[in-house]
């Protein structure tokens, strides 16, 4: 019976070793759930999210005989004090056309504020065949007191959509932006990423 009582603590230390690396472990999995629910969402079109291409990429899709339109929406979360709105309400378009659409931004305070743009598509299924080339949403964007930006966003609709029973009927997508405050937004008297000016290139066939 002496013997048991080392052997039980040593039981009993080995259990909290575990317990402590199996919390150690779920953290790491906690920190890296975002980003990878993020890449998971991009492969997949989850919630409406878009693709990213490039614009040799584009290049050689085709251009389909389908129509297709796209609707804008812009949205400006609770205390950011911007205007932003579509310059165009809808595109009308084919399936596989790479179309540029602009979105107008201004900063209505008298300090300069760093945004951010979140972005999907609905109806959601059609997310992982919206791809888009060029857009303001790939970088956060300062905008200087009384500043006011022209956005483009250049995208195209993936022919592959046509083979999709669930989303080749789809006649309208609607590719919805809301802006928020950077959380680590610049303070007055510095400088930072400034709205871009347009890049023609990635339109040109």
């Amino acid at each position: 019976m002496a013997s048991a009582a080392p052997t039980m603590a040593h039981q009993n230390r080995k259990v909290a070793r575990i317990a402590a690396a199996a919390a150690l472990t779920m953290l790491g999995l906690g920190y890296a759930s975002v980003p990878l629910y993020r890449m998971f969402c991009e492969a997949t079109g989850l919630n409406g999210t878009t693709q990213r291409s490039s614009a040799e990429q584009a290049a050689g899709v085709k251009v389909t005989g389908q129509p297709i339109t796209v609707r804008f929406d812009s949205n400006i979360a609770s205390g950011l004090p911007w205007r932003f709105r579509p310059e165009q309400v809808s595109q009308d378009g084919r399936i596989g056309e790479r179309k540029m659409a602009f979105f107008i931004a201004k900063n209505l305070s008298d300090r300069p504020i760093t945004g951010r743009a979140t972005f999907n598509v609905t109806p959601e299924q059609t997310g992982v065949y919206f791809h888009k080339i060029q857009c303001f949403c790939f970088n956060e964007q300062t905008l200087q007191p009384g500043q006011e930006v022209r956005m483009p966003v250049i995208y195209y609709v993936d022919p592959e959509m046509l083979n999709d029973r669930n989303a080749r009927d789809v006649p309208e997508i609607t590719l919805s932006y809301t802006f928020l405050e950077a959380a680590d937004s610049i303070a007055p008297g510095t400088a930072k990423t400034r709205a871009k000016p347009l890049d023609r290139v990635a339109l040109a066939r």
